[in-house]
């Protein structure tokens, strides 16, 4: 019975040793993707505050405009496509990101309808106010969206859930 008695113990500390060294790659695990989740997030809201913004609320969308749709910029936000109109006045275009399988910024896009209310703030955070007028579909090369059309309108642009095609939403600036 004695040597049942002197292999317990042995036994009990490295199952406790086990279950500490398992406990604490788990912290470290959830502590490093959670250090992680904020610090992206105070990235994002810097963003927020040094660059015009997009808002659907209806969607839950929200996203920093930077300027260029590059590959760099579409990683930190939204892009405005150089050399189409500004916020306010004329065809002011904006891409952004969206997939099946990460959170990007325009995954919910495809549920705006018309009169869904769009909102941007430039720089200084002045309230633009657009409703939804239309939502379709293009082929990747159909760029005459970017063309002004003789309006003021906000033209949101994404990829398909296939990413073969791009989703289109415009919005036209309301008089108020």
């Amino acid at each position: 019975m004695k040597s049942l008695d002197n292999k317990r113990p042995a036994t009990q500390k490295i199952l406790f040793a086990a279950g500490l060294i398992l406990f604490l790659i788990g912290f470290g695990t959830l502590s490093f993707f959670g250090i992680r989740k904020v610090c992206r997030e105070l990235h994002r809201q810097k963003l927020m505050k040094e660059n015009a913004v997009v808002e659907i609320s209806d969607l839950k969308i929200k996203a920093p405009v930077l300027e260029g749709t590059d590959n760099a910029v579409l990683s930190e936000g939204a892009g405005h496509f150089p050399d189409t109109g500004s916020i306010g006045k004329g065809n002011y275009c904006i891409a952004a990101h969206s997939s099946t399988i990460y959170k990007e910024y325009f995954n919910s896009l495809k549920k705006a309808e018309p009169g869904t209310e769009i909102l941007l703030y430039d720089r200084d955070k002045k309230k633009f106010r657009y409703r939804v007028s239309e939502k379709f579909i293009i082929e990747p090369d159909e760029t005459w969206v970017l063309r002004d059309q003789g309006d003021d309108r906000v033209t949101l642009i994404t990829c398909t859930d296939d990413g073969k095609q791009r989703l289109v939403v415009v919005g036209l600036l309301c008089s108020d």
